[in-house]
């Protein structure tokens, strides 16, 4: 399309907007992080407000996940679900989030009432977003109600100014219309990097799994690049809503725009990070040249890469889904990859100039951002697809039809093992074929995911869903798809194999808001390096890590630079795993951006206050008890025969050394049984002592003597938690 016709285009979209509301704010600068305002917008009723952030607020709940789940307690009813009105989608920063100084900066905080899971669910997420929202004035956007049509929210950060606008012509799906905004709002080629918007999809419309594309402006490549924040079916929610988008404008960005209390400080802390970056990322994890790919060989070397619906956990074709190759066949080379401004770590790639195959835009030339590791390995070896072209279509149509890939490859891993155990036909399937490695029908599903037709509207509702469905409508075992049916919570498990870690099991199994890794990734410290070899030191490790984690969240901050980069000389420290260093790096620029004087224990107990303020949260919407930490036993240990005996030398020489029990004589049958509960046991006394040591009763719940001690005591969270004890 010519350029001319293009403006024209763009002006006959504009044309057809309707104002429905517009709301004039006054621009003001930021303090010490803050911008102590957070914007209110009811899409049912078209109000826009400004509500302040508190002292006490700041003070409980520090920003970015605290405030959106702050204000979404304050918003919604104890029986709210998550297509009712009343629900939010709420999106922060933190303090630090927004800085140039310190990599991994950009991240924002996305929150809702998941439709899989029916309680909060967080994800994080890069991309422009979350720090132009901020440096426009607000802490926080609130978005509660419904639209009658579909809406765009446009805030424009240089003129101060807010805007509802009914936009019926453009584009959903998200690569066409992130690039219809980019035309629509940037009024010069300049302004298009000073763009930023938020999407779903054609996808998020039809299935449960939806997802958010965060867009970045790439200016070399020309072409608004996407980040996702994935998980839990926020895009959903989003579409139910009718929000087409929300659009962020803002410029002059700058190395002081959270106009922290010392800067030299921040500066100092940031340029050591950096060229730790430059000097050891070739030697440690090749972020900057592979990205999260790269641990796609580490993972089949341990036998953790997901491989059939988790049953096995290394494939000797996984070396076709290396990032080498991805980097070598694929990958754009020698262009700056970062997602914010002043990321050294430079790892969000691209494969430019990729012809799609299949679907809607076949035939077209796009660009496709990643893949990412999860993704090579939910939609690659977890259903047994080893091509990685294919890897990154299905990764394309992912994103622009707003679906979580995750979620989608792990649920259609086990749609496969359904098949594979005669629970699906073709006739049960329309006539879609659902053998290990069929791509063809694996983007099939997609697309039907996408038009909202045949079995991709069974299959979008997630995996706890279809076990209702297919037991019910196919009379399929209920008690074996309990067992291979990898979700928690409603939650579709992220993509590692958790069997012989004790402690990444209650990582998943105890994540407040389901089976993500970014709560607690403890495989290589337990399973590897076997650092916490008892239920204490797992109980430790599972207290401590979710809660430095949990402050990415309140920040504002990508966890990649935290451990993926370590100093010279981390090995040799008391706790290499914590990397010390980068503790202090973050105390420090916490520090340097508020001016407060906290130390490494503040920094934890900052998060434990919103832990537990989820938690709480999670029992106001009926749920958080222990039975809600359960489990599939896949991810415990072997449910078949055939998985134990892939591995039967090591599960035979387990028996010996842990139950003093001799296999030689008894059938797989029989050592199935005795392995399974050893370790369903475990798991127990591992629930027991994380709970104890997390400060909650043996049911999951919070004591009030833990809520006071750590300053949660608030009269809302009390009164829920009594409830329960």
């Amino acid at each position: 399309m010519s350029e001319t016709n293009k403006k024209h285009d763009i002006q006959a979209l504009k044309a057809r907007h309707k104002l429905l509301n517009e709301c004039q704010y006054e621009i003001k600068p930021i303090e010490k992080g803050y911008t102590n305002r957070t914007l209110y917008v009811n899409i049912s009723t078209n109000e826009i407000k400004e509500k302040p952030v508190t002292r006490e607020m700041k003070e409980k709940f520090t920003g970015g996940k605290g405030f959106d789940l702050k204000l979404m307690w304050d918003a919604v009813k104890d029986d709210t679900r998550w297509n009712d009105p009343e629900n939010e989608i709420n999106i922060a920063t933190g303090p630090i989030g927004g800085n140039t100084n310190y990599p991994g900066s950009g991240k924002s905080i996305v929150t809702s009432i998941s439709p899989i899971t029916g309680i909060p669910i967080d994800s994080n997420v890069g991309g422009y977003f979350g720090p132009y929202l901020k440096f426009s004035g607000f802490d926080a956007l609130e978005i509660q109600g419904k639209a009658a049509n579909d809406i765009i929210i446009f805030i424009d950060g240089n003129k101060g100014l807010v805007q509802i606008l009914e936009a019926p012509g453009e584009a959903v799906d998200t690569h066409i219309l992130s690039e219809q905004l980019v035309e629509m709002f940037a009024e010069k080629e300049i302004e298009k990097q000073h763009i930023s918007s938020v999407s779903a999809g054609t996808g998020s419309e039809h299935a449960y799994i939806g997802c958010l594309n965060f867009s970045f402006y790439d200016k070399r490549r020309k072409v608004p690049r996407l980040k996702q924040a994935g998980r839990g079916g926020i895009g959903t929610v989003f579409r139910d809503k009718k929000i087409k988008a929300l659009v962020v404008k803002y410029s002059g960005v700058k190395g002081n725009s959270n106009r922290p209390v010392d800067l030299d400080k921040l500066q100092r802390t940031g340029l050591k990070l950096h060229n730790e970056i430059m000097e050891r990322d070739d030697q440690m994890c090749r972020m900057r040249k592979l990205g999260t790919a790269n641990l796609v060989d580490v993972m089949n070397e341990y036998d953790l890469l997901p491989t059939m619906n988790y049953k096995f956990g290394s494939h000797e074709q996984a070396k076709n889904l290396s990032a080498d190759v991805f980097y070598e066949q694929y990958l754009t080379h020698n262009v700056p990859d970062g997602c914010w401004y002043g990321c050294t770590m430079a790892c969000s790639h691209a494969a430019d100039n990729f012809k799609l195959e299949t679907g809607p835009y076949k035939g077209e030339i796009v660009t496709v951002d990643g893949p990412e590791y999860e993704t090579v390995a939910g939609v690659g070896s977890n259903v047994g697809i080893f091509d990685p072209r294919t890897v990154l279509e299905i990764n394309f149509y992912c994103d622009t039809y707003g679906l979580d890939t995750i979620s989608f490859g792990t649920m259609t891993a086990f749609i496969m093992e359904c098949w594979e155990k005669g629970y699906l036909d073709i006739e049960k399937t329309g006539g879609l074929e659902f053998t290990w490695g069929n791509s063809g029908n694996v983007l099939e599903l997609l697309h039907q995911i996408s038009r909202g037709e045949g079995f991709g509207l069974i299959a979008g509702k997630g995996i706890r869903w279809m076990k209702d469905y297919f037991e019910t409508h196919f009379g399929a075992d209920r008690k074996m798809m309990a067992d291979i049916g990898m979700e928690t919570k409603g939650l579709e498990y992220s993509e590692y194999v958790s069997k012989e870690s004790l402690a990444q099991q209650g990582g998943f199994g105890l994540a407040l808001k389901g089976p993500q890794h970014d709560e607690a990734w403890l495989i290589f410290m337990d399973m590897v390096n076997n650092q916490i070899p008892t239920f204490e030191d797992k109980a430790e490790a599972l207290h401590y890590f979710p809660m430095f984690r949990t402050w990415f969240g309140l920040q504002g901050l990508c966890k990649l630079p935290w451990n993926d980069i370590e100093p010279a000389g981390n090995a040799e420290t008391d706790e290499p795993n914590k990397v010390p260093e980068h503790v202090q790096n973050y105390v420090d620029i916490f520090n340097a951006i508020t001016g407060q004087s906290i130390d490494k224990h503040e920094l934890i107990l900052q998060s434990e206050r919103v832990y537990n303020f989820q938690k709480a949260f999670n029992l106001r919407l009926g749920h958080g008890k222990r039975k809600d930490d359960d489990i599939p036993y896949r991810s415990a240990g072997p449910v078949t025969v055939e998985e134990y005996e892939s591995r039967q030398e090591r599960y035979d020489q387990q028996l010996k050394e842990k139950l003093d029990i001799e296999p030689e004589g008894k059938s797989t049958e029989e050592k199935l049984k005795i392995l399974r509960e050893f370790r369903e046991s475990e798991y127990e006394h591992l629930r027991d002592a994380a709970y104890k040591r997390k400060g909650w009763t043996r049911e999951g719940i919070p004591t009030l003597e833990h809520l006071k001690k750590i300053g949660m005591d608030l009269p809302e969270v009390i009164e829920v938690v009594k409830k329960h004890l």
